[in-house]
């Protein structure tokens, strides 16, 4: 029972999260999956959640997405998140996290000093960062911290930051989540009163997030956005070296 709790505590917190940054979802939801199954199990099963509550997400600020932005970084997110999806099985998941929470500590430090309003990601640089964003999705179910790490490069609005980011999740999710049903079906299945679990609560949490948005005033949107991934990206890189959950 402790553990559908803890599961259920993770999707709301992620939910809410992702409805304020445009991520969090797999990064809370997995590692706490993670507990009971296997690893990449977890991501597999993680999936189904994150792909609804981005799809939701997606539905309350859709009208708010940057075009531009989404088919110059999303394309090459959802050929990431393919691409990661079908060597997962191959992946050395700590070296990925380490990895992965390395560059979500630079990209809030650089934030948080200002050096990041001297970045920008345009034309190859924005394939690039949206490619290994997605990348990391397939790999190891987080992409959503490098992707908003990445956007953090553009200059958008905060309606425009989530829903953008919310976009290019849901391409994401499209590309890779057929592929953990073909070759996960059956572990997927077997956790599935845990996924139904998680789900109720990522739209629960969903819905609270959305609404905090709408009360966090603009010029500290960012900060808030580089602090959570400071502390997403210090949690990532303690379980890539001592292997914590």
């Amino acid at each position: 029972m402790w553990f559908e709790a803890v599961l259920t505590l993770s999707a709301v917190a992620g939910g809410a999260i992702a409805g304020v940054t445009g991520f969090g979802i797999g990064s809370l939801l997995t590692p706490a999956m993670a507990w009971q199954v296997d690893a990449r199990v977890a991501v597999a099963a993680v999936s189904i959640p994150h792909l609804v509550g981005t799809a939701f997400r997606f539905w309350l600020l859709g009208g708010h997405v940057d075009r531009r932005v989404l088919w110059s970084f999303g394309v090459m997110s959802a050929a990431g998140g393919l691409a990661g999806a079908l060597v997962q099985e191959q992946a050395t998941t700590p070296a990925l996290l380490v990895i992965f929470g390395l560059l979500l500590l630079f990209s809030a430090a650089a934030e948080l000093t200002g050096l990041a309003q001297r970045m920008r990601f345009e034309g190859p640089v924005a394939y690039t960062a949206g490619a290994v964003s997605g990348l990391l999705g397939g790999l190891v179910g987080n992409q959503g911290g490098i992707r908003s790490a990445a956007l953090l490069g553009v200059e958008l609005p905060k309606r425009a930051f989530v829903a953008t980011a919310t976009a290019v999740g849901l391409m994401v999710d499209g590309a890779r989540v057929p592929v953990y049903l073909w070759y996960m079906a059956d572990p997927i299945a077997q956790v599935g009163a845990w996924v139904a679990l998680a789900t109720a609560g990522v739209l629960a949490g969903t819905v609270l997030g959305h609404r905090m948005l709408v009360r966090i005033p603009e010029r500290w949107f960012r900060r808030t956005v580089a602090v959570i991934l400071a502390g997403l990206g210090g949690a990532m890189f303690g379980r890539g070296v001592w292997g914590t959950p």
